[in-house]
């Protein structure tokens, strides 16, 4: 992998060859993020705190975009060596506060011009989310959390960022599987079953009527759960928005009651929304998921990659 920063002023430098190094990956929560370490020989002509953008490329193609967050460079016995650490590009959106203001019919051309295009983002073929009447935007609310409303309760569809540093507002490509056999080079496997968080019922108030619509998960209060939340939408909610918003946080909180963690042993092998199917010896939990995060790195180990399974159709 070769390693690339920028400045302000768009100049780029290729970084010396990495002595260890991690690229992580989300389904959009998180951000992505990165970190590497290599020795460190530079003068003064070449400073890394002037840095501001961090890019990756691996046979050619482009496999991280993001901006530097912290950079460190020590001396010792050893050396001279460099650290750098940063975000994906999702981080644009979450450190900026967005302008609290009230749409009477927000249009996907309207978000994408007041909360996402300022910030020099582009966005990625394939958006298509419908108008949202009456859309609002509180104070206070990060740039994100605007895009992940509109796009997420209104149009069903989780934003995230490919590794171009582009928003993608499409929905997952089930052209993409991995099969995980008796064949692939498997370093671990691990099941994790998380009930903490889980609801077992939302209690959805409208704030204008007064009416509370209850939304339950049967199978959460079968097994014992018992867990409610009370979420006040805002005024003159649909009942369509009230009833997807309760049944939104039931499906969201269960979203890592079971995930499955499969590290092997190469890098670059699959991505965040990819599908990977187990068909391993011994394993009890063979079947089909969705990659919800990949950890891809190299270090005194060697080169790895961690995909973090969760079921087809979980919720971000």
């Amino acid at each position: 992998m070769t390693a690339y920063v920028t400045d302000a002023g768009g100049i780029r430098w290729a970084l010396p060859q990495a002595l260890a190094w991690r690229l992580e990956y989300t389904a959009g929560v998180p951000c992505d993020s990165f970190w590497l370490r290599c020795l460190w020989d530079g003068n003064g002509a070449v400073r890394p705190e002037d840095w501001v953008g961090f890019s990756a490329e691996q046979d050619g193609e482009r496999v991280f975009t993001g901006l530097v967050d912290e950079c460190e460079v020590s001396i010792s016995e050893r050396g001279s060596v460099l650290e750098l650490s940063g975000r994906g590009m999702a981080a644009r959106l979450l450190d900026n506060e967005a302008l609290g203001q009230d749409y009477l019919c927000a249009t996907q051309a309207d978000i994408l011009r007041d909360h996402v295009t300022p910030y020099g983002i582009t966005v990625a073929p394939g958006a298509d989310l419908a108008p949202v009447p009456r859309f609002s935007i509180a104070t206070g609310s990060s740039e994100w959390s605007v895009i992940y409303e509109f796009a997420r309760y209104y149009g069903g569809t989780a934003p995230r960022f490919d590794r171009q540093g582009r928003l993608v507002l499409s929905g997952w490509d089930n052209s993409q599987e991995r099969v995980v056999d008796d064949t692939t080079h498997l370093l671990s496997l691990v099941r994790r079953d998380k009930r903490y968080g889980v609801l077992s019922q939302v209690l959805v108030r409208d704030r204008w009527s007064g009416r509370v619509e209850t939304v339950t998960n049967p199978a959460v209060r079968a097994a014992g759960g018992r867990a409610q939340r009370v979420v006040t939408m805002p005024a003159r909610s649909s009942y369509k928005a009230m009833r997807y918003s309760g049944q939104f946080q039931l499906d969201k909180s269960a979203s890592e009651l079971v995930r499955v963690e499969v590290t092997v042993g190469e890098v670059f092998c699959a991505w965040p929304g990819d599908l990977v199917t187990i068909q391993r010896s011994g394993w009890n939990w063979n079947g089909r998921y969705r990659i919800a995060q990949v950890t891809v790195g190299t270090d005194e180990s060697g080169c790895w990659s961690r995909l973090e399974l969760a079921e087809p159709d979980f919720t971000v």
